[in-house]
């Protein structure tokens, strides 16, 4: 019998347009100072093809290994809502899907996570992981 897959939901407030929180996930020049990278990072890389089909591709360097996140663009309502796979190939071939969520909130904007396809033992991780990008990386770009 095979364990049902799970849902992660995270919920965050930027005092910053939904425009700007938006382009944050979508533009490889803001996206390389906060997703998937942190204070540890000894180089990274950043690719984006913007378009429903198109890829991207983060490598982050840290303690000598190089970390590899992957995915495609499912859906794209800039600045409403974002889409895509999400796969580390280096740990599973298994791939869930993240939507991102924006709408405006008084002089900022709401954002919503919500990572679908997760193994029970994987949330805890990855909601550390999100948490320290949104809240330290994340939050510092958008000011």
């Amino acid at each position: 019998m095979t364990e049902a897959l799970q849902a992660l939901r995270m919920v965050r407030r930027f005092d910053a347009s939904p425009e700007r929180v938006f382009d944050a996930w979508t533009d490889p020049n803001v996206a390389a100072g906060w997703l998937f990278t942190g204070p540890d990072s000894e180089s990274h890389s950043t690719e984006i093809d913007l378009k429903v089909g198109g890829r991207w591709e983060i490598v982050d360097r840290r303690g000598g290994v190089d970390y590899r996140a992957i995915g495609e663009y499912l859906e794209i309502e800039r600045p409403r809502r974002l889409k895509f796979t999400f796969g580390m190939p280096q740990f599973s071939d298994a791939f869930t899907t993240v939507t991102v969520e924006i709408e405006p909130d008084g002089a900022g904007a709401r954002m919503t996570l919500i990572q679908e396809g997760l193994q029970a033992e994987a949330i805890g991780p990855l909601e550390q992981g999100w948490a320290a990008m949104f809240d330290h990386g994340l939050a510092a770009l958008l000011g």
